[in-house]
């Protein structure tokens, strides 16, 4: 075993085991990466969505319209995604997202990933950035705060991902 091994297992040992707040704040550090992953999941998700060119959107889009007949155009399905990252966000930073601040700081990531996505999709062959969709996303994550503000929902929600 390597010296840096060694003393990190007796720091362990000693100084994380021995005391309850110290135990306390290194589970938190753990938990808090993994309630990460479903948010990194859903950016992944709409990364790979904005990797598609514009031959391959025109050929999906037909069959979601036969689905959701309303839909003319993907501003319904940026409003659904950033909707779902927003939860995400909310769901990784726990009840800390209670706070108003905390819920305009996510609306805000949803907004600034969504103008990092438009960049993305400047990139990709036959799509182009759309300043719509920025707002869309926006929009999307904004009614996901307030529905889960809703004090009967946000109960609900808590209980489901406690």
């Amino acid at each position: 075993m390597k010296l840096s091994g060694l003393l990190l297992a007796v720091y362990q040992q000693y100084c994380i085991e021995g005391d309850p707040v110290k135990q306390t704040l290194h589970a938190n550090k753990r938990r808090s990466l993994l309630y990460a992953i479903p948010a990194l999941a859903v950016m992944a998700a709409i990364f790979l969505l904005s990797s598609r060119t514009g031959d391959e959107i025109n050929h999906f889009l037909p069959w979601f319209q036969k689905l959701f007949p309303a839909m003319s155009s993907f501003d319904w399905g940026h409003f659904m995604a950033y909707f779902v990252l927003a939860l995400a966000f909310d769901y990784g930073f726990g009840t800390r997202a209670d706070s108003w601040s905390m819920k305009i700081l996510i609306v805000a990531l949803c907004g600034l990933y969504g103008l990092t996505d438009e960049y993305h999709q400047s990139l990709v062959g036959g799509r182009t950035p759309d300043l719509q969709d920025i707002r869309n996303d926006c929009i999307g994550g904004a009614i996901a705060m307030a529905v889960t503000a809703i004090p009967a929902v946000r109960r609900r929600w808590r209980k489901i991902t406690s």
